[in-house]
């Protein structure tokens, strides 16, 4: 479990890994990825989605039919994947959960929680599915 991710977000980036190393050898239905991540398919399916209406991925109707990356995997960020099931609000709200928490009336963890929040965020920002298909490989290999 992530600390800052939802449940969806998790299987969403694990989903969009998945689908990075596989990004040569076409179509993937929703049960084939859901088995890869270890998630039902039903979650997996919805994440899918969320991700095809998002542009992340693709996705193809039919017999035939199955999701891939909508575009090559040097291109999709692992921040664009947070943003579209998550939104940026984990990076921009109290990690205690205080309304009123600024660098004016900071919460207990502040300052702290920030460093680790922007350091977070510019990872994110900065790695593609490709700079990861690698050890991405070694980790789905595992599950």
């Amino acid at each position: 479990m992530t600390v800052i991710f939802s449940k969806k977000c998790e299987i969403g980036l694990q989903a969009a890994l998945f689908l990075s190393t596989e990004e040569e050898n076409g179509l993937f239905n929703a049960e084939q990825v859901a088995s890869k991540v270890k998630q039902p398919k039903e979650f997996v399916s919805k994440v899918l989605q969320t991700l095809t209406y998002d542009g992340i991925v693709a996705s193809k109707k039919g017999k035939n039919g199955g999701f891939s990356l909508a575009k090559p995997a040097k291109e999709i960020r692992l921040i664009d994947i947070v943003k579209a099931i998550d939104g940026e609000s984990v990076f921009e709200n109290c990690v205690l959960g205080f309304p009123d928490c600024s660098n004016n009336k900071p919460c207990p963890v502040h300052e702290t929680w920030g460093k680790i929040r922007d350091e977070a965020y510019e990872m994110l920002k900065r790695e593609t599915l490709a700079d990861l298909k690698e050890k991405s490989i070694e980790k789905l290999s595992m599950l």
